[in-house]
């Protein structure tokens, strides 16, 4: 698994609004529902899993 350009980008928007470096990976997904879920509740959670979701897939 290579990390690509994009993915530099995705990490920087997952810093700044979890959800958004989800929807960037994934589109609109229950993933980004979860993000979201996450964040709300605590945002260092929200932080891990749109780190988890972009090196993942």
């Amino acid at each position: 698994m290579a990390l690509t350009c994009s993915d530099i980008f995705k990490f920087i928007a997952a810093v700044i609004l979890p959800p958004l470096g989800v929807f960037l990976e994934r589109g609109c997904s229950i993933d980004v529902l979860i993000n979201l879920a996450l964040t709300i509740l605590g945002f260092i959670p929200g932080i891990i899993h749109a780190f988890w979701i972009i090196l993942k897939y």
